[in-house]
């Protein structure tokens, strides 16, 4: 069963940057784009588990802090190499300007 959990507020994450959210055992990236939509992927990297929120955004790419590998963070997918593993991603949306997730 999925459902949707709130994040932050919509201002808490400016545009072209990334927060982290832990809910329950589980991390995410949630990122928010130019055009102010918001992503969610898994939120450690696939090559190192590094919190990918510590990492740069820049257009719809998240570089992992740690090696450089690179996410598109609106597909999940892997970029650049270390990381070769794509992230999962999550629904995600604006609501009532709250920014929420929806995780199973």
């Amino acid at each position: 069963m999925t459902k949707w959990v709130d994040v932050c507020k919509e201002e808490e994450i400016d545009l072209e940057d990334v927060i982290r959210f832990d809910h329950g055992a589980r991390t995410f990236a949630v990122c928010r784009s130019l055009d102010a939509k918001v992503f969610a992927t898994d939120g450690l990297c696939t090559h190192e588990q590094v919190h990918l929120a510590d990492g740069l955004v820049m257009d719809e790419i998240i570089d992992c802090p740690m090696h450089n590998g690179r996410f598109n963070y609106q597909t999940g997918a892997a970029m650049r190499s270390p990381a070769c593993v794509a992230l999962g991603t999550y629904p995600a949306r604006l609501r009532d300007g709250r920014i929420e997730i929806e995780i199973g």
